[in-house]
């Protein structure tokens, strides 16, 4: 039953609907815009709002209803770590584009809902949008979500989803790696503030 899972999830996962969308609707492949990511973010640049907000609740779907079933027929536990992250990895190394594939933050999102619901926003924007206030790269304030994530799994979550959160997490610093090579630069009021003391 939990391979059966897998399959399907990591098949959802590998489908690129952001890149698909983009060429449909916006005629463009994303990967030519922005850091040439086949995700949400880039399909919001390449046709705004109305491509990239379907295709991110695509990224998220592709990954919450296949964890959403397992768990509806019987699916817990241990078990339920590969089934969680076999929508991030699809999405990450997707066959269908030759095993390149996207950051996987929005099947990271999906995965998390099909887990503790809708908690799952609140609880990764508690330091991701602090991260994001005080510096200005998006990668770094990624890695802040899946902090606050992990802290949750290990404080109110059980053994099993502290196990995935922090294989998540790790995924999730692959696909970022380029842009964490970047020290995080300061926002221009945070630096103010410094050189205020300073002064």
């Amino acid at each position: 039953m939990t391979l059966y899972w897998v399959l399907i999830g990591f098949f959802c996962g590998s489908i690129p609907f952001s890149l698909i969308l983009g060429k449909v609707f916006a005629k463009t492949d994303i990967r030519t815009v922005g850091d040439g990511n086949p995700g949400g973010t880039n399909a919001i640049k390449a046709g705004g709002v109305k491509v990239g907000a379907p295709a991110i609740l695509l990224d998220m779907l592709k990954a919450f209803l296949p964890v959403y079933f397992a768990r509806r027929f019987g699916v817990a536990g241990w078990s339920l770590v590969p089934v969680c992250l076999a929508p991030i990895f699809g999405h990450a190394f997707s066959p269908f584009l030759r095993f390149r594939g996207g950051k996987a933050l929005g099947t990271t999102g999906g995965s998390w809902v099909g887990i503790v619901g809708l908690w799952a926003f609140p609880i990764y924007a508690s330091l991701a949008v602090p991260a994001t206030l005080l510096q200005t790269e998006d990668a770094w304030s990624a890695c802040a979500g899946m902090l606050a994530l992990l802290g949750y799994a290990i404080f109110f979550g059980e053994p099993w989803m502290v196990g995935f959160a922090a294989m998540n997490s790790v995924l999730i610093i692959w696909t970022h790696r380029h842009s964490l090579a970047r020290p995080p630069q300061l926002r221009s009021w945070v630096v103010h503030i410094f050189q205020g003391r300073q002064a």
